[in-house]
């Protein structure tokens, strides 16, 4: 499965919501319902709710947190604060799976450039961090949230690679 793949599970899980995974496969030929639910991107992660198709995992994430507000909410209370957990899932998307990606797929120069881009990036969301002002194991504080499910299959995704001898 892949990070934003695993995104929506985490969510999925986290607010206690039964759902059907299906797998797709990219490498071959999309699959009918793939390309009638995400005509525009043609990728994955599609999270279907009755017949209504949602995609991109941040707005997958989103949605989750509105339609199933039961249990604790993903995103922080104050707007300012959830603009800066929107700003930083983006961040991840944008900067730190981008050099990871490079990282996975260059060689040399291409490759050295990648794991330099990683550590600006990784020193910017920390530095941001530092700034939070709530303490607490999370991204926002005392609540597992937005920015955490944004985060972590990241983490895991590149961790398999090191594993794998793909990162070196």
């Amino acid at each position: 499965m892949n990070p934003f793949g695993m995104r929506v599970q985490i969510g999925l899980e986290e607010k206690d919501v039964k759902y059907e995974y299906q797998v797709e496969n990219l490498a071959g030929n999309k699959s009918e319902l793939l390309l009638r639910m995400n005509p525009v991107y043609k990728k994955i992660p599609i999270l279907i709710h009755g017949v209504k198709p949602i995609c991109k995992s941040l707005v997958i994430l989103q949605y989750i947190d509105e339609a199933w507000p039961a249990s604790w909410p993903f995103l922080p209370s104050d707007p300012y604060d959830r603009a800066l957990s929107r700003f930083w899932a983006e961040f991840v998307d944008k900067k730190i799976f981008d050099a990871g990606f490079r990282m996975i797929k260059s060689k040399g120069e291409g490759l050295e450039q990648a794991k330099r881009d990683m550590l600006e990036n990784m020193g910017h969301l920390e530095g941001a961090l530092k700034q939070m002002p709530k303490g607490g194991p999370y991204f926002d504080g005392e609540e597992f949230g937005f920015l955490d499910i944004a985060y972590i299959p990241f983490v895991t995704w590149f961790h398999t690679h090191e594993i794998l001898g793909i990162l070196s």
